[in-house]
């Protein structure tokens, strides 16, 4: 949850963080697309703020929310792509359609952190209102899409630095 003391989106990132040479896979879904294309916004420009190269994000829409995974395993197999971040937001309604698009789509994201082995970021907000949403796109509550974007960076720094103490184990 989002609250004033733990909100990356205003937070300092790690001042050694750094997307240089990185290609970075955002799916995007296109359902409240308000609110998700906000969230694409502040993605796309934190990357870029950590040398992420233009020519190294690839954006993909999806028709909703429960697509975000198919979306992101075909972005997450090809070799190129080191990480993929997944936008969407799934707003309550008086169905229960929205705990089994919200199960499926957290499921769905899990699952392929583990099988492809490689940063899957869940950037889904799943709210009990439109003001939520806002609030948690660019508003009070930060942007979760620039959440998404450090958390991939945090991600591969990590993945870097295991690999070299790996090697320099091995050595």
């Amino acid at each position: 949850m989002s609250t004033e003391l733990n909100n990356e989106s205003s937070n300092n990132a790690d001042i050694n963080l750094s997307g240089k040479g990185k290609r970075i896979a955002i799916i995007v879904a296109e359902w409240n697309s308000k609110i998700t294309f906000a969230m694409l916004e502040g993605a796309t420009a934190t990357l870029k703020k950590y040398d992420v190269a233009h020519s190294d994000i690839e954006i993909h829409n999806v028709p909703g929310a429960f697509e975000l995974t198919l979306g992101a395993e075909w972005a997450g197999t090809q070799e190129n792509i080191d990480a993929v971040i997944c936008i969407g937001c799934v707003i309550k309604g008086e169905t229960p359609h929205f705990e089994y698009i919200c199960q499926g789509v957290t499921y769905g994201i899990t699952e392929l952190n583990i099988s492809l082995s490689k940063p899957i970021i869940f950037a889904v907000l799943t709210t009990n209102s439109l003001e939520q949403a806002i609030d948690r796109s660019g508003g009070i509550h930060g942007n979760k899409g620039v959440e998404a974007a450090l958390t991939a960076l945090k991600m591969l720094k990590l993945r870097d630095q295991m690999n070299a103490n790996e090697s320099s184990l091995n050595v």
